[in-house]
């Protein structure tokens, strides 16, 4: 069988970039927003309604799934895209991360991960060849290197020995993925706030041939203007004919402004735990339910949108559910917030296409900063 993943940039403007995967199980457009699918599920949506809404991929949380119900009973169930209904591209994250941020007692050293789990307090190893392991046994269409994700802010002493420990789990986590034809690993670049760390380990993930490539350890915090200085002196050493994944981002403006430095996929918790707290991402930019000035208002949150969350509930409705605590409320608002994010994404590679993306990106960012107009 011949390998059937596959990247390529169908249209280019400055350095955003339009452009298809392509996996046995589907074609990903790009740049592409992933909902994130935490425990097989992405929270408060039916996956009929994910795929609706425009989404070729998700995301599944390794650490998550790996503590409950288990790789191996996944595996035993068919894989994840058979066990939550999702028939197409699935893209799994290490479990690092939030073995860095959840997990209690870790220890890491150059063997891996030794953790407690917050669940059941159960002690777990993760070394590269187990997290490459499970990843396997979901049966994911992407595959990420276990990384060491280091809280910013950190001394550069702590930063480079990371980053550099990254770098070894990244060549382990390449061997133990092997050749999977039609699937893919992706290593992680690593290297904090630092710009020469950051340099250093994209040329030297680079050098390793892999199929694409994750920036990580951004939007833990710093100011948006380290991000994005980041990504200007990591993109350019990445190589042009792979995709490049910025990895927990983010905000609609920080994917236009990723977008603008050669971006191509994202994924982030944002649109669906803003809808379940009563946040919702409109054109307006962002509206709060919880505000009593939406008590009667009778206008729905977009009248122009597509996604009937947005333009078949009134405001009134919507934040009376958010008061009350309904489960409806966060379904709702999550429907319009994943439908919004999905529509941008599309707006996105329209005007990648047409070769007008500044000047879209400007319009929506007049929009978010005009705001929402109250009623007369």
């Amino acid at each position: 069988m011949a390998d059937a993943f596959s990247f390529r940039v169908i249209a280019t403007d400055s350095k955003a970039r339009r452009g298809e995967i392509t996996m046995p199980r589907g074609t990903v457009r790009t740049p592409a927003f992933m909902p994130v699918g935490t425990g097989g599920t992405v929270k408060a949506m039916y996956m009929d309604q994910v795929r609706a809404l425009g989404s070729d991929i998700i995301l599944g949380n390794t650490y998550h799934l790996m503590l409950r119900p288990g790789a191996e009973r996944v595996a035993r169930l068919g894989g994840l895209h058979e066990f939550a209904r999702w028939r197409y591209p699935i893209l799994t994250d290490s479990g690092g991360f939030q073995v860095m941020s959840l997990a209690q007692l870790r220890k890491i050293n150059e063997k891996g991960v030794t953790f407690r789990s917050h669940v059941d307090g159960h002690v777990y190893e993760m070394s590269p060849e187990r997290s490459i392991e499970i990843q396997g046994l979901l049966d994911s269409d992407i595959q990420m290197q276990l990384d060491e994700c280091v809280r910013l802010p950190a001394s550069q002493d702590e930063i480079r020995r990371a980053m550099e420990m990254s770098l070894r789990w990244a060549e382990r986590c390449k061997t133990a993925f092997g050749d999977q034809p039609g699937k893919a690993m992706f290593g992680i670049v690593q290297g904090g706030d630092v710009a020469a760390l950051r340099e250093q380990s994209a040329h030297a993930l680079a050098a390793l041939d892999l199929k694409g490539y994750a920036i990580g350890g951004l939007a833990v915090g710093e100011p948006q203007e380290i991000m994005l200085a980041m990504l200007d002196v990591t993109c350019p050493e990445l190589p042009a004919e792979k995709p490049r994944y910025l990895m927990g981002v983010g905000t609609p403006d920080d994917i236009l402004k990723s977008v603008a430095r050669g971006i191509d996929m994202f994924d982030c918790v944002m649109p669906t735990r803003a809808g379940r707290h009563g946040l919702a991402f409109t054109r307006h930019g962002k509206i709060n339910l919880k505000n009593s000035r939406h008590a009667e208002d009778p206008r729905p949150l977009d009248e122009e949108s597509d996604c009937p969350a947005a333009r078949d509930y009134s405001r009134a409705y919507l934040h009376h559910l958010v008061k009350s605590g309904e489960s409806l409320g966060g379904m709702l608002l999550t429907w319009n917030n994943l439908a919004y994010y999905q529509n941008l994404m599309q707006q996105i590679r329209e005007s990648i296409e047409t070769r007008t993306f500044a000047e879209r990106a400007a319009q929506l960012a007049e929009g978010w900063e005009r705001g929402d107009i109250p009623p007369l």
